[in-house]
């Protein structure tokens, strides 16, 4: 009973993740327009770097990792934050937020192709149609945004390796989660990949730490609650629940991810939502119940309610 509570408060948790990782997709739009986008995500990870470290110092879980334990945290550094934020970064300033949140909406689907390859999970009929629904789904947003099969952009691309490299970051922090506590490893993530981000701001930036000033207080009050609240708040929950119950399981709750996205391009961006879109969300929603494994899951719980 108590560790049914426990998994209970834990999805509860993840919703909130993903309302938070959904409406960031429209403050980093913003962000980017305002700042220099490399510049300033490697602050902006710095900072979720440091809330994370005095949060496991406050409930006594920071310690030094093994060296075995560093190789992972530097491999997911460089998936999870490196890769996921340069790309996520510089391919919003590409393409709208819309986009951008509907093609995060595949992360599901990814995972769950990546836990076969990796992780040797088993994939049903179900599963199989949901991958190929979800897929689908993606490619008629990206490569019918609104100009036809010539809309693709180099955005849309770059979100797309962006949400390719954060799920194969989730294999990774599995691999190792039973030795390494996933919010400690996600510290040390922050901590390297805003390292990384930082000296490649520096090459393609080299403006960029003097036109982080004479900003908005409005500007820095976002900038901390992406900091704060979607980068910190969500990657230490997230990993650790991938910890806990597994990167497929985890990922179901990642089809929120566009939901909140088109919310918060349509209410923040004034972006307008266009049937396509609309449909492409659709098979995406599609792809992820049933890639995921979700409907399975669905139908032995009711089973089991019916029949207890």
């Amino acid at each position: 009973m108590q560790n049914g509570k426990k998994q209970t408060n834990l999805y509860l948790l993840l919703v909130l993740v993903m309302a938070s990782w959904g409406l960031n997709v429209t403050a980093t739009k913003i962000l980017v327009s305002h700042f220099p986008p490399i510049t300033m995500t490697s602050f902006r990870i710095f900072t979720a770097a440091i809330a994370v470290f005095l949060f496991l110092l406050f409930i006594g879980k920071f310690r030094l990792p093994t060296r075995r334990e560093f190789l992972y945290i530097f491999a997911g550094s460089l998936f999870n934050i490196f890769l996921h934020h340069y790309f996520l970064a510089s391919g919003l300033t590409m393409t709208t937020g819309t986009n951008g949140g509907l093609i995060l909406g595949i992360g599901p689907i990814l995972t769950a192709i990546l836990a076969v390859i990796f992780l040797r999970e088993a994939i049903s009929i179900p599963q199989l149609i949901g991958l190929v629904s979800g897929l689908f789904g993606v490619s008629l947003i990206v490569l019918t945004g609104g100009q036809g099969l010539s809309g693709a952009s180099l955005g849309d691309i770059y979100v797309f390796i962006a949400i390719l490299s954060q799920c194969f970051s989730f294999i990774i922090i599995k691999r190792i989660s039973g030795s390494l506590d996933p919010r400690l490893m996600t510290a040390y993530m922050l901590l390297i990949g805003s390292i990384l981000l930082f000296f490649t701001s520096l090459i393609e930036e080299p403006s960029g730490l003097a036109q982080m000033s004479d900003h908005s207080p409005s500007m820095w009050l976002l900038f901390l609650t992406s900091a704060l609240l979607a980068t910190a708040f969500g990657n230490l929950i997230y990993n650790f629940a991938v910890g806990q119950i597994g990167p497929s399981k985890t990922a179901i709750f990642m089809n929120l991810n566009p939901f909140f996205s088109l919310i918060g391009a349509a209410l923040f961006l004034n972006e307008q939502i266009r049937f396509m879109q609309i449909l492409g969300f659709i098979l995406i929603i599609i792809g992820v119940v049933l890639g995921s494994g979700a409907l399975p899951e669905l139908i032995r719980a009711r089973k089991r309610i019916r029949n207890p």
